[in-house]
Parts: C-alpha cells; sequence; structure tokens
C-alpha cells in the first residue's frame, strides 16, 4: 500500500471536510507514492516521535496533533517561533518518513466518541453538539452514569488514565450525567450544561470558566491535554488495519509525558 492511499481511506472515516478550516490534517510531509512499510501511531508528531517511527523502522507517522498548524518560516532543525514544528517536518524529511495526521475530524467521529465510552464502561448517547440526534458526528461525548458521588468519579478516571486529575467540584456531588471532551474545553462547558450534564471530563480548560461551571453545578475533571487524547491512538491504529495496513506493521507507541509535576518529599 502506498502513503496516498492510506490517505485517502482514512480520509473516508475522517472525513477532510469535517476538520475546522485552521486545522492541517492529512499528508504534511512525505512522498505519497512510497510504499508503506511499518506505521508508528502516536499522540504527537514531535521530532522526537519522528525518530522513535524511524527507529522502528516505521516509514509512516501516523498521529492525532498535526506536526503544524502554523508552518513554520523555515523547515531547519530550530526555526522561530515554532522550532518543534520545523525539527519535526526536518527530521521527518531526512529520516524519510511520512507524517499523516487527523486531528479535528477524528475528534467528530463516531470512532473516538466510541472508544471514549467503552473506556469508562458506559454508552455514548450522543456528542455534545448534537444532543438531540444520536446518530450524527460531533465533538465530545454525553454518557449517562450509576449516580456516583464526584470523588468516585474521579477515583475512577485517575485509575483509568494513570493521572492525578485536577478537579472542580465537591466530592460529595452526585453525578449521574457525564460529559467527556477531548482536549481543550474552550465553550463545550456551556454544551454540557445545557445537556444537563452534572460533570465534565476535559483535557484542560481555562480557570475562570471551571470557576463558573462549577458554581453553576458542572463538576469539572481535568485529565490533562495528552491524557484525555491518547486513547485517539487506539482509533488511528484500528483505522489504519480497517485500511489494509496487516497489524503486524502498525506500531502503538507507549504514552509518554513530555512533562513533569514537582511533588514535595
Amino acid at each position: 500500500m502506498k502513503v496516498k492511499e492510506l490517505e485517502a481511506r482514512l480520509f473516508e472515516m475522517f472525513p477532510r471536510d469535517a476538520a475546522e478550516d485552521w486545522d492541517h490534517v492529512g499528508l504534511s510531509v512525505g512522498d505519497p507514492e512510497a510504499e508503506i512499510e511499518r506505521v508508528f501511531v502516536t499522540l504527537d508528531a514531535t521530532v522526537e516521535d519522528v525518530r522513535a517511527a524511524h527507529d522502528a523502522g516505521a516509514n509512516v507517522l501516523l498521529t492525532h496533533h498535526p506536526v503544524y498548524i502554523e508552518a513554520p518560516e523555515a523547515f531547519v532543525p530550530k526555526a522561530g517561533a515554532y522550532p518543534q514544528a520545523s525539527a519535526a517536518v526536518f527530521a521527518a524529511a531526512r529520516f524519510g518518513v511520512s507524517v499523516l495526521s487527523f486531528h479535528t475530524n477524528l475528534d467528530r467521529s463516531h470512532e473516538a466518541r466510541s472508544v471514549i465510552a467503552r473506556r469508562w464502561g458506559l454508552d455514548a448517547l450522543s456528542s455534545l453538539e448534537h444532543t438531540d440526534d444520536a446518530g450524527a458526528t460531533g465533538y465530545g461525548v454525553l454518557m449517562d452514569v450509576e449516580c456516583l458521588a464526584l470523588r468516585d468519579l474521579v477515583e475512577r478516571a485517575a485509575a483509568e488514565f494513570s493521572v492525578e486529575p485536577r478537579v472542580w467540584g465537591d466530592p460529595g456531588h452526585v453525578v449521574s450525567r457525564a460529559a467527556y471532551m477531548g482536549g481543550s474545553l474552550g465553550h463545550f462547558g456551556e454544551l454540557a450544561l445545557a445537556a444537563h450534564a452534572d460533570a465534565i471530563i476535559c483535557g484542560e480548560a481555562g480557570y475562570h470558566v471551571c470557576q463558573d461551571l462549577a458554581l453553576r453545578g458542572v463538576d469539572v475533571i481535568l485529565l490533562g491535554h495528552d491524557v484525555s487524547e491518547y486513547p485517539f491512538c487506539a482509533v488511528l491504529a484500528n483505522a489504519c488495519a480497517e485500511a489494509g495496513v496487516s497489524t503486524d506493521e502498525i506500531v502503538v507507541s507507549r504514552f509518554r509525558r513530555p512533562w513533569w509535576t514537582y511533588m514535595k518529599g
């Protein structure tokens, strides 16, 4: 299979027109005519991820986050305001690694919704964008919960995602409906409120947004942007196999935090 054929098949699953106008999806660097040797699936398209793909014998790096949203002024080992993007593209070209990314078009997919609901052992009711139409694609997931205290829901999140969440809300508050938004919450807290969610689980959200939602009765559980979206790597790997790439030629990277938390003692 050629790189361009894999791209085309993935766009059938995650249509290009479902991506935001500002997003950069599909093939960003590489030879579309190259025969695929191995696919390395990971969340980001950093220079470290490009090198990891190369070291794993892969000539395709398949990611959720694009290698860049705004192109750097030059593709060199380090450049101006976007050194990570410039270094990643430079390394990809140097190693002959094609970079394919499916970002906001994947975020809106049924597959993304399903993988999150399964992670919680729950059924996805709908997206947050279309709560009145379970069949419509859209951002986020709305799920009914078996009336858990917030502290218990947080414990489940901590165990499932191996993280120490930051939480806004009364630990004893009973949650019977939860919303999930991978990555940044943005304005979707308002949609969770309109959908009568008692809590929203997301990657990150503004301080005052969390304050206001908690005061209005919607608890907020912050997992970290990367933690909340890592499950989408499984979506990409499954889609790659469905597209025709042998499972023996698909490698999913282990989750790697590029940041650390200081804890006294």
